[in-house]
């Protein structure tokens, strides 16, 4: 944790946090359930003058290692929402993902969670793995909404090189159907769909920041920061890490890399894109695609309803 306070040190005065002020915080990457609540107080009492009084807290959390002991323990520390890794209701598949908990871990987790008082909670689900089928993806949607959750994060599975699935791609099923499946299910119980990955009656800050290339601090190995047209990589190994934390690397984006990323990110989320971004020749084939129906159009912004398409739709008009 050493190496983390040191760093977090150093990017706030950067990031000159005290001037902006942080909307929202989150604990996540790895596992931060495996680790005790009583070692993230330095890092809250650091981070604390910095925080806007209604900040999104949240820490991401393994059903197995949540432990009610280290959920009260990161509730006193001010944490005010927890996503769960849940994947999936069905053992069979839990066990295929290499999950180290079972269903009703999961559900004693969230429910616990709920009665200490947390404000927010939310879960992921994956879906396209090798034998998912609408018969068991309904009953992972179903299950889900059985408990107190506000925000569903319902991810494609993806192979990843390193990771224990490359040297077996073919777990991962080819079925764009299942995407759009899970989507009108979890909408159809009232969730909205406001990023390709993510639906709630409540939308993540932490997230919609990302999708606004909003500046943002990344702290610890292998962690992503962003500030003024740039970003900032830490060191992903551990070790060498911990040995020098203030070891980063920076990537100047261009205009034209900025501008790709703000469509890709607009088109897969409810952030749409900003029109006076745009050279004329963007703002014709976006009218075009107005008049198709294929976007949404207001006085400043152009909106896509249909986030599965984001990548064609983005490409069309970059072209």
């Amino acid at each position: 944790m050493q190496a983390l306070y040191t760093q977090l040190s150093f990017e706030l005065r950067r990031f000159d946090a005290q001037e902006k002020q942080i909307k929202s915080l989150f604990i996540g990457g790895g596992t931060p359930s495996t680790v005790t609540a009583e070692l993230y107080k330095p890092i809250f009492e650091l981070l604390k003058p910095y925080l806007q009084d209604d900040a999104e807290i949240t820490t991401e959390a393994n059903p197995n290692s949540a432990t009610k002991e280290w959920l009260e323990g990161m509730k006193s520390l001010g944490v005010n929402r927890v996503s769960f890794g849940v994947q999936s209701f069905d053992s069979n598949k839990l066990k295929a993902l290499n999950r180290a908990h079972t269903p009703q871990q999961a559900k004693d987790a969230i429910i616990y969670a709920k009665k200490i008082g947390f404000k927010h909670l939310s879960l992921d689900l994956i879906y396209n793995y090798q034998g998912d089928t609408q018969k068991l993806l309904l009953n992972d949607i179903e299950e889900a909404f059985s408990l107190p959750i506000d925000h569903i994060s319902a991810y494609e599975l993806t192979i990843e090189d390193g990771t224990k699935f490359s040297t077996t791609p073919q777990v991962r099923q080819e079925d764009e159907n299942l995407a759009f499946f899970v989507a009108d299910e979890i909408k159809k119980r009232g969730f909205t769909h406001y990023e390709i990955s993510n639906f709630g009656t409540y939308q993540s800050r932490h997230n919609k920041g990302y999708w606004e290339l909003e500046d943002y601090i990344g702290a610890g190995a292998g962690a992503v920061g962003f500030l003024k047209d740039s970003r900032y990589y830490p060191q992903t190994n551990i070790e060498s890490y911990i040995t020098n934390p203030l070891n980063i690397t920076e990537e100047p984006l261009s205009k034209d890399e900025l501008l790709t990323e703000k469509i890709f990110l607009g088109l897969r989320s409810s952030i749409g894109v900003q029109k006076s971004l745009l050279s004329e020749k963007m703002i014709e084939k976006a009218q075009i695609l107005c008049e198709e129906k294929k976007f949404r159009c207001d006085d400043t912004h152009y909106y896509n309803d249909n986030f599965f398409l984001s990548d064609e739709l983005a490409l069309y008009i970059l072209g």
